[in-house]
């Protein structure tokens, strides 16, 4: 028996497993893919993740984990009417792949028991716990006092739980070898409609070109890459001379209001299987907080007792309060900033 089984090795998986497993609790950490794992992502750690992760994990980002260019200056914005907005910001340039790893190594240093390449399919309440089948190199089962699901919106838990309509935006990028008019120590997103169904992007990651658009129907995608890229060539200059590889994600497609998701009995949810994620994608602060906050929530409950869950859920909002409002006024931002993202401003 577990005390808890968390879904997901990412930053909120991990931020979650290292806080339970430093004071005590016996935790198990499962993830879908081989670590270390590839995620879709700008990879572009903003102050405050950079922060985060030096108050959740003990440590500032190690150097292997970046890339080139490792510091990254802050966001440039273009609106649905071709105004430019920069702000400033330190950040670092990381590769997802050996980010999350060494996120995932710290949870197991500080104790708890990792499984990669194990899937989760399903959880079933039981009388003292919650039952998880998972499937590694063969299906068996494990049980746990609670579940905390944080494998965003790929994985099929949530979705078995709760039997409502998911609204996903499919992204799309490629990393090509060449050449563009643009400093390489900015994140670039475009949210001119013509370019997107959501926006577009454009970084650079050890020399990799990396351009990117998001769709509501992936049968668009072809279509606004190819209009993406014709404006990248004539506004910027950009000369594809090579490209080595493209990937597709899915991320949840915020409502107005951003309503959050927190769990389901004693299962709970975290990072972007809840709901929290910032503009752009951004996902990686709202992850670690929305998870670390979970792992609160848990401690700060009497477990000697039958578990309360109406207070284990009280003090969760309660911890992802602060997050919830910076997130809600990001996409309030970005939606007095351009049309395109008009229904998110708070009204």
């Amino acid at each position: 028996m577990y005390d808890v089984i968390i879904i997901g090795a990412g930053p909120t998986g991990s931020s979650a497993a290292r806080e339970l497993a430093s004071n005590g609790y016996h935790v198990l950490l499962v993830e879908k893919f081989k670590m270390p794992r590839n995620k879709s992502c700008s990879g572009v750690l903003i102050k405050k993740s950079m922060d985060l992760v030096l108050q959740y994990f003990g440590e500032e980002v190690p150097a292997f984990t970046m890339c080139q260019p490792t510091d990254n200056k802050g966001m440039i914005f273009t609106n649905d009417k071709g105004k430019e907005y920069r702000y400033e910001q330190e950040g670092l340039n990381i590769w997802r792949s050996s980010f999350d790893c060494w996120l995932a190594s710290k949870a197991a240093q500080a104790g708890a028991k990792l499984r990669d390449e194990t899937v989760a399919l399903s959880c079933e309440e039981q009388e003292n716990g919650v039952l998880v089948n998972l499937k590694g190199t063969t299906s068996y089962s494990e049980m746990a006092k609670l579940v905390l699901v944080c494998d965003g919106v790929i994985g099929s838990v949530k979705r078995k739980l709760i039997h409502t309509p998911q609204n996903y935006i499919t992204t799309y990028q490629t990393f090509n070898r060449g050449f563009i008019d643009l400093d390489r120590h900015y994140f670039y997103a475009y949210l001119q409609p013509k370019l997107s169904e959501y926006d577009a992007w454009f970084n650079v990651k050890d020399d990799y070109l990396i351009f990117g658009v998001s769709v509501k129907d992936p049968r668009n995608i072809k279509h606004y890459y190819s209009e993406f890229m014709e404006y990248m060539k004539k506004q910027y200059n950009a000369k594809i001379t090579e490209q080595e590889k493209d990937e597709r994600w899915l991320m949840p497609h915020i409502m107005p209001g951003c309503p959050i998701e927190y769990g389901y009995n004693r299962v709970l949810f975290a990072g972007e299987t809840a709901g929290f994620l910032n503009p752009m994608g951004e996902g990686i602060y709202a992850g670690l907080e929305s998870g670390y906050a979970a792992a609160r929530a848990i401690e700060e409950m009497d477990w000697n007792d039958d578990l309360n869950l109406e207070a284990l859920y009280s003090s969760y909002k309660s911890n992802t309060a602060v997050l919830r409002d910076y997130m809600t006024r990001q996409w309030d931002f970005v939606g007095s900033m351009s049309e395109t993202f008009g229904h998110m401003k708070i009204r």
